[in-house]
Formats: structure tokens, C-alpha cells, sequence
């Protein structure tokens, strides 16, 4: 177990590694410069070529490339060129509306997935081909729709729910929560979807296997073998389907967000790509990938635990 830590720890090091050398070689192939971004448009040639050299842009690329591993390394990512704000400090603050949405979507998801795919396996007829069939159509609407939809029936008609902003957890855990309430059930539509569809097959295929059939011949209670043995068989896909759930959601926060006015990693994202600001988008990048490299590498060693034959791959 020990070598297969050490290897999957290896790789998540790579990765990001790789992640950022990519970022940094695509920013500085960009046309902008970062003396023309922080001047701005009605900057003179000449004082932006004075300003580039001031930020150190005109040095080699593998200078400017190792000093920034060098900053990464302190938890320095630089301050942004449009309004001097410490880049790291902004995405600290950004970080956890992103996250909070992507956990509780992907553990709302799990729930509901979980029992509606092993309720469709284990009971099967009319309720399982249901919970299929509606499985399959939650699964097709864009999660824009779904969180239009739900803005309109609990916000606007209903009044139980703020349609858009943020509210910190210290300022009032209540409206924190009713804050994220919208946007989370929004994504939880289509997570469910996939998880039950996966919840379903991996319980289908556990419940024809070798063992499954000896302890039924044992006398093993129906839901001891359903809900513990075939469970934990099935639970493999689900962990995994879960995972790469998370790492979608927390990648793929930017239309979420702006519709829900959130201020996330996504909008920051998409600000500092429009701005052309070099610092916030490597930042934004760096700690998305760090997240994803993380999640990935926790992934690996659960689905590890539950399935030994996957620590010799």
C-alpha cells in the first residue's frame, strides 16, 4: 500500500507541475503583454515596453518560469494588474463558495443517486424502469435549464429562496446556506442522474455474483446480502463516478455561478481571462489544479481500500 501511495503521490506532483509550465507557456505566447494590461489601452509603446521590463517579462523564460515555482512554493502568486489585489489572498476568499457548492451537489448527489439506483436494481418492474427512464431524462437537461427553472418556482413564485448572491458562513449561517441552497440543487439534477444510472448497473452485476449466490445458499439474510455484500461490491463505480462528479463541478463552475452571481473560483476565472490579468489566471489555474490533483489522488486511495486488486495495477 505503501508503494502505490508513493506512486499516485508522484503523479499528482507531475500533474501539477505540468499544469502549470502549460499555463505559463500559453500566458506568455498570448499577444497581450502584462505593462499594456496594467497601463492600459491609451498607454504610449514605449512606456509599456518600459513597463514590461520593469515586471521582469523581457528575462528568459525559464528565469521567469523558476521564480515562479520559487513564489508558488511560498504561497506567493503575485498581485493582479488591472487592481493590485494579492492574488492569493482573493482566491482564499473565492475558494470556498466554489468547493462548498461542488461538495454538497456531489454529497446530494451520491444520496439521492445511491438510493434510487440500488431501489431500480433491487426491485426492479415498473418502479425500476421509472427510476431509469427518469434517471435518463434528468441526465439530458442542461443545468442552466434546470437552474432558470428553479429560480423561477422557488425564487420568483414561491419566495423560499434568494434567486441570486452570496452570504458568508461568519456573517449568517442560515442565509449562507439558503445561498447555496439554489445552485447546489441546480447541479444536484443531472449528479443524481449519473449516479443512479451507475448505482444501478454496479447493484445489478453484484447481485449475479459467485459469492452473492454462496451466501444466499447459506441462508445469509436478503438484506444483509443486498446491503452490505453487493453494496460494497457496487461501491467501487459509485466512489469513483463520485469523484470525477467533484472535480466537473469544481471545474466547471463558471456558468453556475454567474447565473447565481456567486463570486467563485469561476467568475474569477472568466474576469481575469477577459482582462487578459496573467497573475489571477495562472493563480485561478494553479489552485483549480491543485484541487483536482488532491481530490484525484484522495479518489485513488479510497477506491484503493475498497478493491485491493487495485493497488497492484
Amino acid at each position: 500500500m505503501l508503494a502505490y501511495v508513493a506512486r499516485r503521490l508522484a503523479l499528482a506532483i507531475g500533474t501539477l507541475l505540468a499544469a502549470v509550465l502549460i499555463t505559463f507557456l500559453l500566458v506568455h505566447a498570448s499577444d497581450s503583454t502584462p505593462g499594456a494590461v496594467r497601463l492600459g489601452a491609451g498607454a504610449t509603446p514605449e512606456a509599456v515596453a518600459a513597463e514590461n521590463e520593469a515586471l521582469g517579462w523581457n528575462r528568459p523564460l525559464y528565469v521567469q518560469f523558476f521564480d515562479y515555482l520559487g513564489s508558488l512554493f511560498r504561497l506567493d502568486l503575485g498581485s493582479s494588474l488591472v487592481d493590485g489585489r494579492d492574488v492569493a489572498a482573493d482566491l482564499a476568499d473565492r475558494l470556498p463558495v466554489t468547493a462548498s457548492i461542488a461538495f454538497f451537489a456531489t454529497l446530494l448527489s451520491g444520496i439521492v443517486g445511491v438510493l434510487l439506483g440500488v431501489t431500480a436494481a433491487v426491485r426492479g418492474g415498473r418502479l425500476g424502469k421509472g427510476i431509469t427512464t427518469g434517471s435518463g431524462v434528468a441526465l439530458s437537461l442542461p443545468a442552466f435549464w434546470v437552474g432558470i427553472l428553479l429560480v423561477y418556482l422557488l425564487s420568483l413564485q414561491l419566495g423560499w429562496l434568494p434567486a441570486t448572491g452570496y452570504v458568508e458562513f461568519s456573517a449568517d449561517p442560515a442565509a449562507w446556506f439558503q445561498s447555496l441552497l439554489l445552485p447546489v440543487l441546480t447541479l444536484t439534477v443531472g449528479g443524481a442522474a449519473i449516479v443512479a444510472r451507475t448505482a444501478n448497473a454496479g447493484m445489478r452485476e453484484a447481485l449475479t455474483q459467485e459469492h452473492v449466490r454462496t451466501l444466499r445458499a447459506m441462508g445469509t439474510p436478503p438484506w444483509r446480502i443486498r446491503y452490505v455484500h453487493a453494496l460494497r461490491y457496487a461501491s467501487v463505480p459509485v466512489v469513483s463516478t463520485l469523484g470525477i462528479q467533484f472535480i466537473a463541478l469544481f471545474g466547471g463552475s463558471v456558468i453556475i455561478e454567474n447565473l447565481f452571481a456567486l463570486p467563485g473560483l469561476g467568475q474569477a476565472s472568466q474576469a481575469a481571462a477577459s482582462s487578459s490579468d496573467f497573475p489571477a489566471l495562472v493563480g485561478v489555474v494553479v489552485v483549480a489544479t491543485a484541487v483536482v490533483v488532491v481530490i484525484n489522488l484522495l479518489l485513488d486511495l479510497l477506491v484503493a481500500a475498497l478493491d485491493p486488486k487495485v493497488r497492484t495495477a
